[in-house]
């Protein structure tokens, strides 16, 4: 099927195509004809599978179908909300790239830059303003947004604000509202709390799944390789020097940790960048822009700093660490296999993550396997008795022989084993 049976005006389905776009994907098959006719959406969609572009177009769509002969001051029409700062970017710049042929203007308005150039642009009239919750209770406060005029509400990734906890800031902007208001709530997962809030703000909604629940995407290979948490930066070193000059995404737990993993990894010679909270808007965007041409092959990113990350082509993702919440390996590795491209995603487990493992099996449904780690260089340390030998699902990791040399530089040959999950294509990813 093609954008143009959907019921796209000309001007979309031109930027559509010159953006390369040939046909919808699932989730924009079963969501455009919804909010196309006005009634409420709850729609559970993975990253990667072109749910952005399933609200976007037909917002658009709408709001162009009746555009106002005037545009007041500090007075948008659609709002999209959305958790962080990169994703609110993202969604806004899909917004100014699917509406180039259309006479709508649109804004984002987010924390961690200067309020007074979101000020003027609230000032000239916007049509669609994309935003993160705090930062636009800051405009409400200041009284430079009136929200009496929104005619569609978009909750992008309703799971991680509710994580994040934004609930209670949203409860508050819905009663700045006006009564009959479209909402359109987007989630990686149906958990129960999103049922709740669901029920609780939406009226009749469509409910639309695209994926079995907390499924990971099948065009990702995964697979990890048990190491010990010592053995971790010098394993990443030679995945990273081993991957033919290919880019990855690599994942830590803390803030402190990705600057650490940076540091060292720059020590090895290796150009790497971080992105997390702690770093200004303006230096995320930057980090973010270095990485895209090429100037940095790898990223380091906490989990919520990366939450919104567009980067196409992305063809790895690296867990150096396994996150607390279960839930975030699937956003995680969402990175990559993004709208039917292929991807791999790679964790690195040490012995203490093994509940964080077991956790992440039980969420995707999928039992993992052991795949062989390879020989690589690493300084010789003592290994302690319980790292030498592990067990993972009944697959024993073979124990090593012990190391005296501190500070010689060896080849690992021994049969370690990894984790891995079943990818389905049947053969091996070279990293």
């Amino acid at each position: 099927m093609a954008f143009s049976s959907l019921g796209l005006s000309g001007g979309i389905l031109r930027a559509t195509a010159e953006l390369g776009y040939q046909h919808p994907t699932p989730i924009q098959l079963q969501t455009i004809p919804v909010v196309l006719r006005g009634q409420d959406l709850l729609a559970a969609a993975q990253t990667g599978t072109g749910k952005t572009a399933g609200f976007t177009l037909p917002v658009l769509e709408r709001l162009s179908a009746s555009t106002p002969p005037v545009r007041t001051r500090g007075r948008p029409r659609a709002l999209v909300l959305a958790p962080t700062r990169e994703l609110a970017a993202q969604v806004a710049d899909s917004v100014t790239n699917y509406g180039r042929h259309l006479p709508l203007r649109s804004a984002a308005i987010f924390g961690g830059v200067n309020i007074n150039p979101q000020i003027q642009k609230l000032r000239r009239g916007v049509d669609i303003l994309v935003a993160t919750p705090g930062r636009l209770l800051d405009h409400v406060g200041q009284r430079t947004v009136d929200l009496s005029g929104i005619e569609i509400l978009v909750l992008d990734e309703a799971d991680r604000m509710l994580d994040m906890g934004f609930i209670p800031d949203i409860r508050r902007l819905l009663t700045l509202l006006p009564a009959g208001r479209q909402i359109l709530m987007f989630s990686a997962t149906f958990s129960d709390p999103i049922r709740k809030l669901a029920r609780g703000i939406l009226q009749n909604p469509i409910v639309v799944e695209v994926a079995a629940r907390n499924a990971t995407v099948a065009e990702i290979d995964q697979y990890a390789y048990v190491v010990p948490k010592g053995d971790k930066r010098a394993l990443l070193a030679h995945l990273i020097r081993e991957s033919g000059g290919q880019q990855m995404l690599v994942f830590t737990r803390t803030k402190h940790g990705a600057d650490r993993l940076t540091r060292q990894l720059s020590q090895d010679g290796i150009a790497a960048i971080a992105i997390h909270g702690n770093k200004s808007q303006s230096a995320r965007t930057k980090a973010l822009a270095e990485f895209k041409r090429g100037a940095a092959r790898v990223l380091i990113a906490t989990d919520i700093a990366a939450r919104g990350l567009d980067i196409a082509q992305l063809p790895f993702v690296v867990n150096f660490e396994l996150p607390d919440a279960a839930q975030d390996y699937v956003h995680r590795i969402g990175r990559t296999g993004r709208a039917g491209s292929l991807g791999t995603a790679v964790s690195l487990v040490c012995p203490e993550e093994r509940k964080l493992l077991t956790e992440i099996e039980r969420l995707a449904k999928h039992k993992l396997t052991i795949r062989a780690t390879p020989s690589f260089p690493r300084a010789a340390a003592a290994t302690a008795p319980d790292e030498a030998r592990v067990r993972f699902g009944g697959h024993a990791d073979t124990s090593r022989a012990p190391r005296t040399a501190p500070v010689r530089q060896h080849n690992n040959n021994n049969s370690r084993r990894g984790i891995a999950v079943s990818s389905g294509r049947g053969k091996p990813v070279a990293v």
